[in-house]
């Protein structure tokens, strides 16, 4: 397939773009950076995807370069709208209403203009800590501002696909992590270990669904044909990993991380006092069923290797 990608720059939209190069797609990718924007782990990331896609810098979703290269571009298989606006994602103050604007900017010219060129489906990625995702504590309120405006994101998607009659795929992303993640909680538990300190875990009571990226992608990929095949208008996904305490899913991480590098990985767990998330939200589709050739040896080993000395 011929594949429009945005949000390649990202940990997650860096390993779908990877995926479905390697299944033998054709993946263009326009970026909103200009070439030297990028630094630190996004920065190594775009270089990764070089040899395997397109890429077009400085071309943001709806704008008039994105519609320059949807015109140049010949016939289109698929769009997966991975792109979002997430900076300062956990403020209270993020900007809900300009998040949403950008992330539908032109939507239904954009629908239109690709549907000219034979378009087959979309493939939007969702959160499960938007509204009405996941499985958890009802009601399944957004976690924030930033799952606010994802949410309202799928429903102008699903609004405006279903007026153009064009499939539409959901993929519903829970907690990723792997090699060329964002500095998050795995990154601080492996940079605490590497520098010989315990690390504390402040909510260990949370359930949550953490789920390793190699496997994520994967299912994306699989997901993607089906929507590009379907005759179905809307379809979607809820990609399951380790459903756990975070407490728990530490204690996983440090005994994958001890075994494979000899660390001592000290936890030190606090009596949760924080309880302002819902204590549970996590994705329903158990993903290892789904590609039976995963290892998930292999993808702890990749991990490890990603935090281990040599690396900077």
């Amino acid at each position: 397939m011929k594949i429009l990608f945005t949000g390649a720059s990202s940990f997650t939209g860096y390993w779908f773009v990877k995926t479905l190069a390697a299944a033998g797609h054709e993946v263009i990718c326009p970026l909103r950076g200009a070439p030297g924007h990028y630094d630190n782990v996004r920065k190594q990331r775009v270089g990764k995807l070089q040899p395997l896609c397109r890429q077009v810098p400085e071309t943001s979703f709806g704008t008039e370069a994105f519609f320059k290269l949807i015109c140049e571009g010949g016939a289109w298989d698929l769009l997966c709208h991975h792109a979002t606006e997430a900076a300062n994602y956990r403020s209270p103050d993020f900007d809900i209403q300009r998040a949403l604007q950008n992330n539908t900017l032109n939507l239904r010219a954009v629908l239109a203009a690709l549907k000219a060129d034979g378009l087959k489906g979309v493939v939007l990625t969702g959160s499960v800590f938007e509204n009405d995702e996941g499985a958890g504590e009802e009601p399944l309120r957004a976690f924030s501002g930033y799952g606010l405006s994802k949410g309202l994101t799928w429903q102008m998607f699903r609004y405006h696909c279903g007026e153009a009659h064009v499939p539409l795929g959901k993929f519903v992303i829970p907690n990723p992590f792997g090699p060329f993640e964002e500095p998050r909680f795995t990154g601080y538990l492996m940079r605490s270990w590497k520098d010989g300190k315990p690390a504390g875990v402040k909510t260990p009571d949370y359930v949550r669904d953490n789920i390793p990226v190699d496997l994520l992608a994967a299912v994306y990929a699989q997901f993607a044909g089906r929507v590009a095949e379907s005759k179905t208008e809307t379809l979607k996904i809820n990609p399951s990993g380790y459903i756990e305490k975070q407490g728990d899913f530490a204690q996983r991480v440090a005994r994958e991380a001890r075994k494979r590098l000899g660390w001592e990985c000290k936890l030190e767990l606090a009596r949760q006092e924080d309880f302002s998330e819902p204590l549970r939200r996590v994705n329903t589709d158990p993903a290892m069923p789904l590609v039976p050739g995963w290892n998930e040896s292999a993808a702890w080993d990749a991990f490890v290797e990603f935090y281990s000395p040599k690396q900077p």
